[in-house]
């Protein structure tokens, strides 16, 4: 498959102006721009729901030099909304894959520009903060653009999470496992599904607006709330669920966008991130055992300190070495955690999988 031999222009919400070669399918996408510093993993992190809505820049200077492959997937399916590079690679050296990159974003429909200075855009971002953006390989009017540009909604307020969930419920591991795993489905990634599967559990994947009762009447050992796209603000539906868990003092593991929801649940609020931390090479302090994690990220909400640290009911477990930025709590006399992180990281660091471990040791001890 042939790339592309036709112009592209990228447009963001502040002026800016770059030109470069169109990749993948032709066409105009919008969402807000941000970006990934991981120098591997481009499939897990395209397929990974919580990029839903957003334009996504890769800061390594070459992706999809090792092609793509059907088990290298966090979802069904490519969620980011449009792709930026530097070097968008055609070829690809690992026998194992099955099409190219170019092949790949063709078939998911997916618009991307090349031969951007993204190194030189990545720094722009994270000066001027997170922005709604434009991508177009046919309409090249830059005032068409622009106009089309002011239609697209901020990402803060928007409620993505039910978009991306599950229709219906299923489930995953041995039917009569004693350990029974009910996951409330934001945008799950596949891999977190295989670390509590490879723990013996019996998992049932549960749709986002699915009832604390429904979700109880499948007799779980144990909630997980997952990962996602979006604000979690909005999403009253998903607090209140969260609060009755709490409730019913069952034992809860949250991560990312169910870090941000378990924080809500609890009077916490959350807030808009200057230009978010998406990586995997992020590190974090496990504040209990006093020992630093490289982990792998991908959120633009975080949760509010100061509200944290005047919560009685809260512990922080967990910050980032960066910035200082929340990354895990605990609710005191409840058996409920969460981290803003992603400890299944596939690829990534394994730093942090001990916190599925002791998801299953708190359910174990109940």
């Amino acid at each position: 498959m042939e790339k592309i031999n036709k112009t592209a222009i990228l447009i963001l919400e502040d002026g800016t102006v770059m030109h470069g070669k169109a990749f993948g399918c032709k066409g105009i996408a919008t969402g807000e721009i941000c970006f990934n510093t991981g120098m591997t993993g481009y499939q897990e992190v395209f397929t990974d729901p919580s990029y839903f809505g957003q334009v996504l820049i890769m800061n390594n200077a070459h992706i999809g030099n090792y092609g793509t492959m059907p088990k290298d997937v966090e979802s069904a399916g490519v969620k980011v909304k449009a792709v930026i590079g530097r070097n968008l690679e055609e070829n690809f050296s690992r026998f194992l894959a099955d099409e190219s990159l170019q092949h790949y974003f063709e078939s998911q429909q997916i618009v991307a520009i090349d031969e951007i200075d993204t190194r030189a855009l990545v720094a722009h971002i994270r000066t001027k903060g997170a922005m709604n953006c434009i991508l177009s390989s046919t309409e090249l009017d830059i005032d068409v653009l622009k106009k089309q540009l002011k239609s697209v909604p901020s990402m803060a307020g928007l409620e993505l999470a039910s978009v991306v969930s599950t229709k219906e419920s299923y489930t995953l591991g041995e039917e009569n496992n004693t350990l029974r795993i009910a996951v409330l489905d934001f945008g799950v990634k596949q891999h977190i599904l295989q670390c509590l599967v490879d723990r013996g559990a019996f998992v049932k994947v549960f749709n986002a607006k699915t009832s604390f009762e429904e979700l109880a009447a499948f007799n779980p050992s144990g909630y997980f709330i997952s990962n996602g796209p979006g604000d979690p603000a909005p999403m009253e539906y998903a607090i209140h669920t969260v609060k009755k868990i709490l409730a019913a003092d069952k034992p809860l593991f949250g991560i990312c966008l169910g870090h941000q929801l378990l924080a809500l649940a609890n009077d916490i609020p959350t807030f808009k991130m200057h230009h978010g931390h998406r990586g995997l090479n992020h590190p974090v302090k496990n504040i209990i055992t006093g020992q630093s994690e490289i982990t792998t990220q991908n959120h633009g909400f975080g949760i509010d300190p100061i509200a944290v640290k005047n919560n009685n009911s809260i512990e922080i477990t967990h910050i980032n070495l960066n910035d200082d930025s929340i990354e895990g709590i605990r609710i005191k006399n409840k058996k409920a955690f969460s981290v803003q992180y992603h400890p299944e990281a596939t690829p990534g660091p394994h730093d942090s999988r001990y916190l599925f471990d002791d998801f299953i040791a708190m359910i174990l001890n109940n």
